[in-house]
This record gives structure tokens, sequence and C-alpha cells, in this order.
């Protein structure tokens, strides 16, 4: 699993994964998925990065979800 993985998220960066993830699900299904203050309350995607950044255990769960979108596409 870790190969597909890695695949996935090969080349991308968070902000890449972070839009596409909004493109599909919108915001508040975003955060319907993944329950984060960011994603729910005035969400923007500089806002949701900076917390992303600092917290590896939501960025984990988003960079899982993005995994689970392209293999489903």
């Amino acid at each position: 699993m870790s190969t597909v993985k890695h695949d996935a998220l090969h080349g991308k960066t968070l902000e890449q994964i972070l839009t596409t993830l909004v493109e599909h699900y919108q915001w508040g299904g975003l955060a319907e998925r993944i329950d984060v203050r960011c994603f729910k309350s005035d969400p923007s995607i500089k806002s949701s990065l900076a917390f992303l950044r600092k917290t590896p255990w939501a960025r984990e769960k988003v960079e899982q979800l993005y995994v689970k979108l392209q293999r489903a596409g």
C-alpha cells in the first residue's frame, strides 16, 4: 500500500493535493471527511496549508483522502 500511496503523491505539492480535494468535495464535504476547524470555519487554501504543515496527523488524513480519490477516479 505504501507504494501506491507514494506513487499517487509523487510530484504533488500539499497545495496541489488540497486544491484537488476542495475542487472535488468542496469545503463542506472535506470538513465532513476530515474533522478539522480550518476546513469548517472560514476555510481558505492559505490557512489550511499553514495548519496542515504544522499538524502531521491532519496532513496524513488529507494525503490518504487524496490517494483514495485518485484510486476511485
